[in-house]
């Protein structure tokens, strides 16, 4: 009776031993896929619309441009600039560490690259004293973020240089100062060597490089965590997060899976 009393514990030892390693090893596999491959993000905030809305998630990849030492987690300085060193191309969208604000992690749109111009004329954009084209496709209305009063402006299909396309939203082209900026009338830009440009979708709405001693500002290239590559959920919690059963119906089935372009 001993002996098989001996051989149960044995055995109940041997399982736990194997699903702790189970555990161990799962959890390295995610760590691992989280630093060096992966990562997830939260859009917070409405600059970026309509692209990305707040209360989307999204799948960054962190090996697509190299790595820098913003890509691991504290941005360790163990190294300047990026290996292999990969530059972003002009309409990706990308998170980084904006200079003026290096403990968050901000989202926006590759505009103008290294030895770029970029200037806005009555809120038009030019790159490289070039106008880039864009088709007016109608009036966006969206009021499903839930914050202040509904977004209602002109949308736009923006063509930027090399071809790539995506939609701007536009409130107004008159003049109007934001932080001693005309956002809509800006000095011309040229982004100095191993920086970039960036700008929001939300032309209106949207804290960028426009506003050189805001946080954004020029950014160093090896400040780029990645490119944002999908959307894997999206809600808009329009009620406290504790009334789970309005939670289907807040769910924005139609974003999940979305490709970022």
């Amino acid at each position: 009776m001993a002996r098989n009393n001996q051989k149960q514990n044995d055995g109940l030892g041997g399982s736990i031993a194997e699903f702790i390693k189970t555990i161990f090893w799962a959890g390295l596999i995610a760590v691992g896929i989280h630093t060096f491959l992966f990562e997830p993000f939260y859009i917070p905030s409405g600059s970026m619309v309509p692209t990305l809305k707040v209360g989307d998630y999204i799948i960054v990849n962190k090996f697509a441009y190299g790595y820098s030492r913003y890509s691991f987690p504290f941005g360790p300085d163990l190294f300047s600039g990026r290996w292999p060193a990969r530059m972003p191309p002009r309409g990706a969208v990308v998170v980084f560490r904006p200079p003026g604000a290096m403990n968050e992690d901000y989202i926006k749109r590759v505009i103008g690259l290294p030895g770029d111009t970029v200037q806005m004329r009555q809120g038009q954009l030019y790159i490289n004293g070039k106008e880039v084209p864009r088709t007016d496709v109608g009036l966006y209305s969206d009021d499903s973020d839930g914050y202040g009063p509904p977004v209602l402006a002109r949308d736009y299909l923006e063509t930027l240089p090399g071809g790539r396309k995506h939609y701007i939203l536009k409130r107004t082209n008159a003049p109007y100062t934001v932080e001693g900026i005309d956002p809509n009338n800006t000095p011309v830009y040229t982004v100095p060597p191993g920086d970039l440009f960036m700008m929001g979708d939300n032309r209106d709405d949207s804290e960028d490089s426009r506003f050189l001693d805001g946080p954004v500002g020029y950014v160093p290239i090896q400040n780029v965590i990645g490119p944002a590559t999908y959307i894997f959920f999206s809600i808009d919690l329009k009620h406290p997060f504790w009334e789970f059963w309005y939670w289907p119906f807040e769910i924005r089935w139609d974003r999940m899976l979305k490709h970022i372009s």
